[in-house]
């Protein structure tokens, strides 16, 4: 028999047991649609993680508070206290100690609830200078930044995020309008272009209200210097490096600390935070993976279990075709063919549920499905390889029955 008419006799065994059949692909069906949504969901946090962290600046350095030691010698955990303040921040700034550094942004936080009218808003609010807009890679969708003569005098003036400007204003222009933040009357002088990015786990980009440095410490009350972030921009991402180990050394050095490993606050990357981010997508993506390919397991066992009970319903039809000079390569090609059907069959079904899968899922857990033509060609590819690996053996055996056996024990 030549090919084209051993793979007709294949597809008409396999559809002479439609419903057998489909039984049979179900296993597959499910893994392969479990992988590429698997896959699908790892890629596209990636994705999110790699945007998010891009909208928070170009060639970005972001210095951390980290662990004080008090005056028994006791270093409290991380974030226990501010241990950076606004000397830190300027002497980052000095181009003759850190000439890698383009612009610095010191940041103060904290959350105060925001009043327009009768309305009311928990939002964070974001003490820092002119060149956060900068720094941040943010622009001005309505309105303008406050001015370096407005940052020099603690003017009360605030600059809204889209999100924030949206709560208190509804579909209102918020621009010249007045806010109340913690009793004090700021005017809103301008509205930033939405973001899309987090700040943290908890905080988004696009929900906060920003005011000048001085603004912010007679908001609090508060008459210190102490920081939350310190938003560092290098000359261009060549340059990312020499600046990251300047402001490392600089900040050692002002805070007398003998190194790295002792160092009171953190300077991380952009680069880095997307690895942290991914090494855990990462792990859960395998561990996930790994759970779906127990059912590709499933599957391709089901695969051989029906193509022995095939090899035994036709043993008589294996007895005929030998009796009248087929081989045993013909016999185990034809049986060989039968499971790559399964297998290829089930494969694109699984393909096309986990297609459907992937873009009816992200409007119900708001999470990006991302499906790569890589991961669809692999996992349909592994689908053949289970069909053609789980049916060698039922294929062999078929191939091994002599005519007089055959027909014997039929």
């Amino acid at each position: 028999m030549s090919w084209a008419e051993t793979l007709r006799t294949s597809l008409e065994a396999v559809r002479a047991h439609r419903m057998r059949s489909l039984l049979t692909m179900l296993g597959i069906v499910i893994g392969i649609a479990s992988v590429i949504l698997t896959v699908g969901l790892g890629q596209g946090a990636q994705k999110e993680v790699r945007d998010q962290i891009d909208a928070l600046g170009r060639n970005l350095l972001i210095v951390s508070p980290g662990s004080s030691t008090d005056s028994s010698g006791m270093r409290g955990g991380f974030g226990s206290a501010s241990t950076l303040d606004l000397d830190d921040a300027t002497a980052i700034a000095d181009d003759t100690v850190a000439p890698d550094v383009a612009a610095v942004a010191p940041v103060t936080t904290s959350s105060s609830s925001v009043t327009a009218g009768d309305t009311n808003w928990t939002t964070q609010v974001s003490g820092t200078t002119t060149a956060w807009l900068d720094v941040r890679a943010r622009t001005v969708a309505s309105g303008r930044f406050f001015t370096q003569s407005e940052a020099e005098s603690g003017a009360a003036v605030v600059v809204l995020a889209s999100d924030t400007a949206g709560e208190l204003f509804d579909r209102a222009n918020p621009v010249g309008q007045t806010v109340r933040v913690g009793g004090t009357a700021l005017t809103v002088i301008g509205v930033l272009e939405e973001s899309g990015a987090s700040s943290s786990g908890t905080s988004s980009e696009d929900d906060q209200a920003v005011v000048p440095l001085a603004t912010a410490a007679r908001l609090t009350g508060s008459s210190s210097t102490s920081l939350s972030t310190i938003y560092v921009e290098a000359n261009d991402a060549e340059s990312l490096s020499a600046a990251y180990q300047e402001v490392q050394a600089l900040l050692l050095n002002l805070h007398d600390v003998g190194g790295s490993d002792e160092a009171d606050f953190t300077v991380a990357t952009q680069d880095s935070l997307v690895e942290t981010a991914n090494s855990t997508n990462e792990t859960m993506t395998v561990l996930l993976t790994g759970v779906a390919a127990i059912s590709l397991l499933v599957g391709g066992i089901g695969v051989m279990n029906i193509m022995l009970v095939s090899v035994s319903e036709r043993v008589q039809e294996i007895g005929l075709r030998k009796a009248l000079g087929a081989t045993p390569s013909s016999i185990r090609r034809q049986f060989l063919l039968e499971a790559s059907v399964l297998g290829l069959v089930g494969g694109l079904l699984g393909l096309g549920v986990g297609i459907v899968g992937a873009l009816v899922l992200p409007s119900l857990i708001d999470q990006t499905v991302t499906v790569s033509a890589l991961a669809a060609v692999g996992a349909v590819g592994t689908a053949l390889a289970l069909g053609i690996g789980f049916g060698v053996y039922p294929a062999g055996r078929a191939a091994r029955l002599t005519p007089i056996d055959a027909l014997r024990s039929s």
